[in-house]
């Protein structure tokens, strides 16, 4: 393909894209397959939030903790204390960034780096998951925790909507900004200082890169838009368990999602959004109960034979097939 024609791909593809999400409510918006679509829109933000940073090598499982983080601030402030749920998501931001800044500046500065960083993010995610747990007085525990409804439906101040397409247009708003976000911040120039970092922290810092400051830039980005979708997926769920927003399994879920779509192309975490999603509500509608936690097992071992197979992702190698360009 020559890169006149590649170039005129790049422009037209999200256009058209675009159209096509914003219509299609209003041709099919069956109720099922809408909240799918919310479903997936959501996720697809979280998994984008993690491949901000992920994809220069800070490889992070503690994800799982800052989206829990975000979910549960978001619903304990609005039941004791009737913060609107706009403000509790902000809250829930400042705290989850101030928790990833406390553990990620003492590792950039220890020179705590490749698995010993993610073997540190992910006692950070299993401590979230133990404290949302233990404190059931508090959160409900394992039985999980339901934000107060407001009387009569839906209700703006209280980020309550009944209705699925409107839900539909606040998610694939997000997701659109989550795109916006990554392919700003992939051309920028902290961009070329993380991949520099990535490549030799010595030779970064080296030219002038502040390797420190540079790293803790973009975890505390990658952090506030995790704890973002936090909250707005506790939002559009209205209920929340430790299990299911917090802990190792959510934050495998994520690398996994974002490997397998492509981490090195901007519509990679969306596809594997698409997988993740799928795959677990076919293993809930085909063996119900019975598959609990088989999608933990399918994620990993498809990360493995993806990561040896196809490192690219799926999106990746759909996109070097079209352009003749490499993702990495």
């Amino acid at each position: 393909m020559t890169d006149a024609l590649s170039a005129r791909m790049n422009h037209a593809l999200p256009w058209i894209t675009g159209a096509v999400l914003i219509a299609l409510p209003f041709v099919y918006n069956a109720p099922y397959p809408m909240h799918l679509m919310v479903v997936v829109l959501i996720w697809s933000f979280a998994y984008t939030s993690w491949s901000v940073m992920g994809r220069f090598g800070l490889v992070s499982l503690g994800h799982g903790g800052f989206f829990g983080v975000g979910a549960y601030s978001t619903a304990l402030l609005w039941n004791y204390f009737h913060l609107s749920p706009f403000l509790g998501i902000i809250v829930g931001m400042v705290l989850t960034v101030a928790l990833a800044l406390l553990v990620a500046y003492p590792c950039s500065r220890f020179r705590i780096t490749g698995h010993y960083f993610a073997l540190v993010t992910l006692a950070l995610s299993a401590i979230v998951l133990q404290v949302a747990t233990a404190s059931r007085d508090i959160t409900g525990g394992s039985l999980g925790y339901t934000p107060e409804r407001v009387q009569g439906g839906g209700h703006f101040l209280a980020f309550q909507f009944t209705d699925k397409i409107t839900w539909y247009f606040i998610a694939l708003a997000v997701w659109a900004v989550g795109l916006l976000i990554r392919w700003k911040v992939d051309h920028s120039m902290i961009a070329y200082a993380l991949e520099a970092i990535a490549e030799d922290e010595d030779a970064a810092g080296a030219a002038g890169v502040n390797v420190t400051a540079e790293k803790l830039k973009i975890t505390a980005l990658s952090a506030a838009m995790t704890a973002f979708a936090g909250g707005m997926y506790c939002q559009y769920q209205m209920f929340i368990s430790p299990d299911t927003v917090s802990g190792i399994s959510v934050s495998l879920q994520m690398v996994f999602a974002a490997v397998v779509g492509g981490i090195y192309v901007l519509p990679g975490p969306t596809v594997g959004a698409i997988i993740t999603i799928l795959l677990a509500e076919g293993l809930r509608i085909f063996f119900g109960t019975g598959a609990l936690g088989w999608d933990n097992l399918v994620y990993g071992t498809l990360l493995v034979l993806f990561i040896i197979f196809l490192p690219q992702g799926l999106a990746g190698a759909a996109w070097n097939k079209l352009t003749g360009a490499r993702t990495a």
